[in-house]
């Protein structure tokens, strides 16, 4: 598959809410299995709604963050974001999405790949990602090890009150 990997635009906004609806609808769904009726709708009440204010920010002239696209044969398939913080040299991971059509063809670790690049460029010597440990992740991991990244196993408790 031949991509190409650009900075975000205004026009692809609509586009990059679509992919990141469909790519994550998995991700939330496992959430509320494991965290249940109780527990989901108090930490993501509208996960949908949340992402589309979040990749809405991903043109905003202020933000701070950067973010670009993979585009194949005209459609975007993919994008990624990620700011960097100057004092502590170190760029984090924001998004990382792939359009279900084209997830485990490579184009989660060529955005990797390009914006650790970016990274350095910056003057970043530390890059830091997080996902999720569920099954609904486990392309996600994927990339990131692909790409390089050492992951951390760490486990997140809730209860409700």
């Amino acid at each position: 598959m031949e991509l190409e990997i650009r900075a975000v635009r205004s026009s692809d906004i609509a586009a990059l809410v679509d992919l990141a609806l469909l790519a994550w609808r998995p991700v939330y769904a496992s959430f509320r299995d494991i965290l249940g009726p109780d527990i989901y709708p108090a930490i993501w009440p509208d996960w949908k709604a949340n992402k589309r204010r979040g990749i809405a920010r991903l043109v905003a002239e202020d933000s701070g963050i950067n973010a670009f696209v993979a585009v194949s044969d005209g459609a975007v398939v993919g994008f990624i974001s990620y700011r960097l913080d100057v004092e502590s040299r170190t760029g984090t991971v924001q998004y990382l999405a792939v359009h279900p059509n084209h997830q485990r063809k490579g184009v989660g670790t060529e955005l990797n790949r390009f914006a650790l690049d970016r990274m350095k460029e910056s003057g970043m010597r530390m890059a830091v990602a997080e996902t999720g440990g569920d099954r609904s992740h486990v392309a996600a991991r994927r990339s990131y090890e692909k790409a390089g990244y050492t992951g951390l196993p760490l486990v997140r408790y809730f209860k409700m009150l």
